[in-house]
């Protein structure tokens, strides 16, 4: 196995490298960080013309270098956190310098495992689909090991990522939903949220009180959902006695399709994502 031929990234010392100093990225430092899993000093990234980013980034005690290229020399494990059109062009800008000796990790969307391998001249490659609240330390993400990473480098990404929230393993054909699904999920959950919050000022109450009740009433359903390991039908069901509020609340959700839209948009979601990354 190729795999069997790349030196064992060593889990106590390795340094990090992000390509791409974006708001992703600043949310997987952040969390590195802040959980203790990696010191500042063994983080890097390059930032040329962002002022913004650079005070995120030296906010955080991270190193910022001059250029791509002197986080790749510096580095053992290099995440690609850039815009998607041009992920192509900064990895085979770097090809000389990403060895085999050097764990490369991708988080841009849509762009395939065989593609990236392709132009970086090796597959010790993983790539992941974070989502946004990564940035709060709640990420959903999910990993797919290209052809020559190790289980050890699973296991390094793994605890990574797992500093800023949740992340699970799922072969790459599985991508286009997870999209869908946990990568544009937070915005349909966001729209749930306002639309609660109108539904509260449509019955009385203040806008502030309202955007509170219904922010921490999804997050406590959610923590529900995942702590107590009941299925949500049952938990509805708890919630709903006979001929009570919620009830009557739930009849009007069903009567306007609302499992039904929530369905159809990771679906269309999914299919955009499989569109967008066949461009």
């Amino acid at each position: 196995m190729e795999a069997t031929q790349f030196l064992a990234i060593q889990t106590e010392t390795y340094k990090l490298g992000f390509i791409g100093a974006g708001k992703m990225a600043e949310s997987i430092a952040k969390g590195a960080v802040q959980s203790g899993f990696l010191p500042p000093p063994r983080i890097s990234t390059s930032i040329h013309s962002n002022p913004a980013r650079r005070l995120a980034f030296d906010s955080l005690g991270v190193k910022v270098l001059p250029q791509n290229r002197n986080v790749v020399e510096e580095s053992d494990v290099v995440i690609f956190s850039v815009k998607p059109q041009v992920v192509r062009d900064v990895v085979l800008e770097l090809r000389p310098l990403l060895t085999k000796d050097k764990l490369l990790v991708s988080i841009a969307a849509g762009t395939k495992l065989k593609d990236l391998q392709e132009w970086a001249g090796h597959s010790r490659f993983i790539r992941v689909v974070p989502n946004t609240p990564s940035a709060v330390g709640e990420a959903a993400s999910v990993m797919c090991l290209g052809g020559a990473a190790t289980e050890e480098d699973g296991e390094l990404v793994a605890k990574l990522f797992g500093s800023v929230g949740k992340i699970w393993r799922a072969d790459e054909k599985l991508f286009d939903a997870i999209v869908g699904l946990s990568g544009s999920g937070p915005a349909y959950i966001y729209l749930a949220i306002e639309a609660l919050a109108d539904g509260g000022v449509a019955a009385g109450l203040p806008r502030e009180l309202a955007m509170g009740l219904a922010s921490q009433t999804v997050l406590g359903a959610a923590s529900m959902a995942s702590k107590t390991g009941k299925h949500p039908g049952q938990l509805k069901d708890d919630v709903a006695s006979p001929g009570g509020t919620t009830i009557a609340g739930i009849h009007e959700l069903e009567k306007g399709g609302f499992r039904g839209t929530l369905m159809n948009a990771v679906v269309a979601a999914a299919k955009r994502s499989r569109e967008l990354s066949q461009s």
